[in-house]
């Protein structure tokens, strides 16, 4: 029997997120445990008139080629990779966008891969992400799954509906409030940021505030920015967990001086830390600071594309800004961390030109409110 619910979010993806037409044809990256919701996209744009081409994926397989690359040959693989990026590129010469549907069976599946290894391919695959994201339209949605499900400690029929759920909100009614928020920070220059393990100042005068209401992510919900690249000063320690590169990262902290990282720490994973900062010129340069609203997530799942749409939250991003805010800063590495400032996670306060705009996780300006819980 098909999920009525897997059809309304096909209907999200393509009409709402990539505003496919009538004769468009677009590309989606999914991995084979999506194939429900694969189906029902295709299904729908059937219906439209549009033309898909579907690339199946799987962490086992995405593991194995890894493993064949070796960035201390003769430079056989950054030519190998380096191809297989610019045939990327001329394969999208005529589609209009991507949907990517990821999932985890097992998000530590790269954690035996060298960091020597991510790197290079990071950096090779790099002109095609840059075209994908700057110049196609693309929405991103992570499939659940019961592994998923166990790390939130709910069973998979729990955690499946929860998933649902929180990438149904009415994203309409987002934009709307959203814009608020929009307008505020396009009016700001200096952000202060106030927390246990952080005190943060930079200046965001002058960039692009971006609402992200169901376009490019689902589940969303957040408004980015970036700050102005050299003026970020001060620490700030991320009280939840991430996954990057196939590691477990636990209270990360960063120390700035005049916009740049010159201290990380996170434990046990302090020394791989360090080389991911150290991949390129830009990765300890911050790219894209963003404030989280979506009423439904409130717990961390060390998955990004969940947590840094925390009601109460905001990330503060090492390496690549976007299109849409520059800052300047380039990088093979986008790293969304998360602060949760609620009062159960420390509490904390954000103030925009002395004026104080959120505390403990709560908008506290009239033109804000309507984005609380």
């Amino acid at each position: 029997m098909r999920d009525p619910r897997l059809e309304q979010l096909a209907g999200l993806m393509l009409n709402h997120s990539m505003k496919i037409k009538r004769g468009e044809a677009f590309h989606i990256s999914a991995d084979v445990a999506g194939l429900p919701l694969i189906k029902a996209i295709l299904r729908q744009a059937a219906r439209m008139g549009a033309l898909a081409q579907v690339e199946l994926t799987s962490q086992e397989v995405s593991r194995l080629i890894l493993e064949m690359y070796d960035p201390e040959d003769d430079g056989t693989t950054a030519a190998f990779l380096a191809d297989k990026a610019q045939s990327d590129i001329r394969r999208f010469a005529n589609l209009v966008g991507d949907i990517v549907i990821r999932a985890y069976p097992n998000d530590q599946e790269l954690a035996g891969i060298a960091p020597e290894v991510l790197q290079l391919s990071a950096l090779q695959s790099k002109p095609f992400k840059d075209l994908l994201i700057g110049q196609r339209r693309w929405v991103l949605f992570e499939y659940p799954t019961p592994a998923q499900a166990q790390k939130m400690n709910m069973s998979f029929d729990r955690f499946f509906d929860f998933v649902l759920d929180v990438s149904s909100v009415d994203y309409q009614a987002m934009q709307r409030n959203a814009e608020r928020l929009k307008i505020l920070m396009e009016k700001t220059d200096r952000v202060r940021i106030i927390a246990p393990g952080t005190d943060l100042a930079f200046s965001i005068r002058g960039m692009p505030a971006i609402p992200c209401c169901g376009e490019f992510n689902i589940p969303d919900g957040e408004c980015f920015t970036a700050p102005v690249r050299e003026s970020v000063q001060g620490h700030i320690t991320f009280n939840t967990p991430s996954n990057y590169w196939g590691r477990t990262f636990h209270d990360i902290r960063l120390d700035f001086a005049d916009g740049k990282i010159v201290q990380a720490s996170a434990g046990g994973q302090t020394d791989f830390l360090n080389k991911i900062l150290d991949s390129d010129a830009g990765a300890r340069w911050i790219g894209e600071f963003a404030l989280g609203f979506n009423p439904l997530i409130r717990e961390p799942f060390c998955n990004t594309l969940f947590d840094e749409k925390i009601c109460g939250s905001f990330h503060f991003t090492p390496g690549s800004c976007y299109a849409e805010a520059p800052n300047g800063n380039e990088s093979a590495i986008h790293w969304d961390l998360v602060q949760i400032q609620r009062p159960e996670y420390g509490g904390g306060e954000i103030w925009f030109d002395d004026k104080l705009i959120r505390k403990d996780g709560l908008f506290t300006i009239p033109e804000l409110l309507a984005l609380n819980p």
